[in-house]
């Protein structure tokens, strides 16, 4: 086998339509998002006889906490028999660019399942656990989409399904798709009025705009907005890809929590996806809301729940360390997790 870099793009999305675990953020588009938010990034492809057996994107972050390299959601292995010799064989190419690129730390969360075996794997390795997870999800809810609708609607909880109803027809609600970029700062808005009032330190205007600007390029993205009395109170981003709907970003004005819109917003977002012929829908991030009520994720995962979907849970973000500077982002890391009861 040989590592080295992929510069086709329909080698890369051809490869990953054949793999069953996979979210857009190993998608090329991703790479060319972490580009415009000025991230030097790579695209490694580990070959056998020119077939492709694995692959990962991986970014470098600067930031205050640290310098790493970033594999969000992979590295992805297509052979399950030859896991842990590929995984090898990336982590030794990571640890050749980490040190090249002068980093403190890898940081990586494969999908894979949340068992002892894998989690063997990545210890033999040396790898830690993370305390932070890696901007991405490590559980997620999963909703199958080839069922006819009304059984999909049936499938939602009692309430959920109500309140969908009800919404359809109420004269007040109205859900509009746009795939312009100047609606992007309609999302903005009600975002950062939803992180002022809980405490939270948003997704930059400039990163929604370059995610929804690189994606919209391939029709593979969409803002929803949901409309009470003629005023947006809700918004969603929305991203297809590999025949997956994700439910990446959303807002609600924290004035109107008691107006059930995110419901029928959800449930348009949900048909979207069936008219594109997705075969899943991702709801993009599962906590608990039972063990863990004062996750910030509790709300949020307690009204995806009502949707149905299948709960996977993967293997925790893993750190490779690389210096002894990881240990400051380490108790730097560990300090913000705590004060934000993550």
């Amino acid at each position: 086998m040989e590592i080295k870099e992929v510069q086709n793009k329909n080698i890369w999305e051809g490869f990953l339509s054949g793999c069953k675990d996979k979210t857009f953020l190993q998608s090329w588009n991703w790479g060319e998002f972490n580009k415009l938010m000025g991230n030097n990034i790579w695209r490694l492809g580990i070959f056998d006889k020119n077939e492709l057996a694995g692959m990962a994107l991986i970014s470098k972050i600067t930031a205050k906490r640290g310098t790493f390299l970033l594999i969000q959601h992979g590295p992805v292995i297509g052979r399950d028999n030859q896991k842990k010799e590929i995984f090898q064989i990336f982590l030794e190419e990571l640890k050749k660019t980490g040190e090249k690129e002068k980093v403190s730390f890898i940081r990586m969360n494969p999908l894979w399942g949340r068992n002892q075996e894998n989690q063997d794997i990545l210890k033999s390795f040396g790898l830690r656990g993370a305390p932070m997870h890696a901007n991405a999800y490590e559980a997620t809810l999963k909703l199958n989409l080839p069922l006819p609708e009304e059984e999909i609607l049936m499938g939602l909880r009692k309430t959920t399904r109500y309140l969908i109803r009800q919404a359809l027809k109420n004269p007040n609600f109205e859900v509009i798709k746009s795939d312009k970029m100047e609606d992007v700062a309609l999302y903005d808005k009600l975002n950062q009025e939803v992180a002022r009032h809980q405490q939270f330190v948003p997704f930059s205007f400039e990163f929604v705009k370059n995610e929804f600007d690189v994606f919209t390029k391939d029709n593979q993205a969409l803002l929803f907005f949901g409309k009470y009395q003629g005023k947006v109170i809700a918004s969603a981003l929305i991203v297809f890809w590999s025949d997956i709907g994700f439910y990446h970003h959303a807002a609600l004005d924290p004035k109107y929590h008691k107006i059930p819109i995110s419901y029928l917003l959800l449930w348009e977002a949900i048909k979207e996806a069936k008219q594109r012929r997705c075969v899943l829908f991702d709801f993009w991030g599962y906590a608990d809301p039972f063990k863990n009520p004062k996750h910030p994720w509790a709300g949020p995962t307690l009204f995806k729940i009502g949707f149905g979907g299948e709960l996977f849970e993967y293997v925790k973000t893993q750190d490779f360390p690389l210096s002894k500077k990881y240990w400051l982002t380490y108790i730097f890391e560990k300090l913000r997790k705590t004060k934000r009861s993550l």
